[in-house]
């Protein structure tokens, strides 16, 4: 890529002639501004009502079971149906995040969330509910691997990796404003209607959807490196013009490149598990599974754990939740993207997951504590428990899977950890009320096959994503690339 000198000397002109010059032109950090921060939070934006939309629910699994006369496995299947629509969903939409582009996608999934919201507020049985859920996760599979593709691919390489952990606190922060939507509707409904709080704040979701449908159409463009890597350097230049306000020109000797067309959805899969991926994607898989079991057991679980096993009253179920969401949730996410560049991927998953893994037997001896103490000791060692999951592993799943995989292969590997993400949350989902129901407290020695597992597979594996150029993978020698024109090669 070159610069020349265009008619404000204090703006010189981008001057492209490859796709990798726009890459670079991104990557190095020398286009920035404009609509560029704009962009970032609205795809944070759809984070925020991925997030929402999963845990609005948590609040009021039980009051559903009760509605519905629910056993210990439907009740499961209520909470899970949103997990196996969005593994559907991330199956597939991970694919056609590479192959028809990230602007489309991202414009078509939020009516999945307008829909599904309203259909499981006025749902008249388990079943239209169950159908519901489903429906919803499917559009937040769908959204989920555009979002962190965007974020990545607006971001310079430097600060790419604190970016995309961005959308860890922008999970708690939903999270603790479906309890906040909850608390009003407290003193404000009588009695006798807290049994359908749960529909005021799935319902409410609908809101947030609407919102940011008519903001992503004012401020939303196409990704630059996505355009160039289909050909479109010219629409890649306005882009670069249009989202960062920069004075980019197409050189007349640009080299126009045909077209790379992903391969078949099971191609770009398979893909995954070449020689240069196969490691990246195993540990991008297995952790984003095993912080999404110990996430749904304990982070999701937390209205159920604080009526149950701490044993309280309705208003604190939803009081402790929001406090625990903002006040560890939002802080742990952040510190986990301030620490981002220093600690890397690696160092914040196994220094989460470790504490995690001390935090949960503790959790199953104390039990079901009736004094003060022991419910203070529990409620200290949960807060311990969320806020280092949101530092360290909680977010890094998905980072690593998004920045794991060049432009031509982002979509289709933060699909793939999405749909190991699901695999773990469906599992705990699932077998966390059968199991606490058998078990008792004692389901947390259960739970601690998740963080074990995840840090075994952190110390085989050492695979570094954040300030790794892998999107000059795209543009390696054909005889050394990992991509469709040759073979691949291992990770170091």
């Amino acid at each position: 890529m070159s610069q020349t000198p265009s008619s404000s000397p204090a703006e010189p002109a981008v001057v492209i002639r490859t796709a990798r010059d726009v890459v670079d032109a991104i990557n190095s950090g020398r286009v920035r501004g404009g609509n560029e921060r704009a962009i970032i939070l609205i795809a944070l934006g759809g984070i925020f009502i991925d997030a929402y939309d999963f845990t609005s629910l948590a609040f009021g699994l039980s009051d559903i079971a009760e509605q519905f006369d629910l056993d210990a496995v439907e009740h499961g299947v209520v909470g899970a149906s949103i997990m196996v629509g969005a593994l559907l969903g991330a199956l597939f939409g991970g694919y056609l995040v590479d192959k028809i582009g990230r602007y489309k996608m991202f414009m078509a999934d939020m009516v999945f969330f307008v829909i599904a919201a309203l259909a499981c507020a006025f749902a008249p049985n388990a079943e239209t509910l169950t159908l519901a859920r489903f429906i919803m996760g499917v559009g937040i599979g769908l959204d989920f691997p555009v979002a962190l593709a965007f974020i990545a691919e607006y971001s310079a390489l430097r600060g790419k990796g604190g970016r995309v952990t961005l959308w860890q606190p922008m999970w708690y922060i939903a999270t603790g404003t479906s309890f906040a939507v909850l608390l009003p509707m407290y003193f404000l409904l009588p009695e006798s209607a807290h049994g359908d709080l749960w529909r005021w704040a799935v319902g409410f979701g609908a809101v947030p959807a609407l919102v940011v449908m008519l903001v992503r159409h004012r401020y939303m463009e196409e990704s630059a490196s996505w355009a160039a890597k289909q050909g479109k350097l010219e629409r890649a230049v306005q882009i670069l013009r249009n989202s960062y306000g920069v004075d980019a020109v197409l050189a007349e000797d640009a080299v126009r490149e045909q077209a790379t067309e992903p391969p078949a959805w099971w191609r770009g899969i398979k893909q995954l598990f070449t020689r240069r991926y196969r490691k990246r994607t195993i540990l991008a898989g297995v952790l984003s599974a095993t912080q999404a079991a110990q996430y749904y057991a304990v982070g999701f679980a937390l209205p159920f754990i604080i009526g149950s096993f701490l044993g309280q009253d309705t208003l604190t179920t939803i009081i402790g939740p929001l406090i625990f969401n903002f006040v560890f949730g939002v802080t742990g996410g952040f510190a986990g993207v301030a620490l981002a560049a220093r600690l890397g991927s690696w160092g914040l998953s196994v220094s989460g997951f470790v504490v995690c893994l001390v935090a949960l037997p503790p959790l199953a001896l104390i039990g079901e504590p009736t004094g003060t103490g022991g419910i203070i000791a529990a409620g200290a060692l949960l807060g311990v428990f969320v806020f280092f999951h949101a530092y360290g592993p909680g977010a890094q799943g998905m980072t690593m899977a998004t920045l794991s995989y060049p432009t031509s292969l982002r979509g289709t590997g933060s699909g793939f950890g999405q749909m190991a993400l699901r695999i773990g949350s469906t599992t705990s989902l699932l077998l966390f009320p059968v199991l606490s129901d058998a078990l008792g407290t004692g389901v947390f020695w259960v739970v601690m096959i998740a963080p074990a597992l995840g840090l075994l597979t952190l110390l085989l594996i050492r695979w570094e994503p954040i300030g790794t150029d892998v999107d000059a993978e795209d543009f390696a020698d054909p005889a050394d690339s990992a991509g469709p024109a040759g073979p691949a090669r291992e990770d170091g």
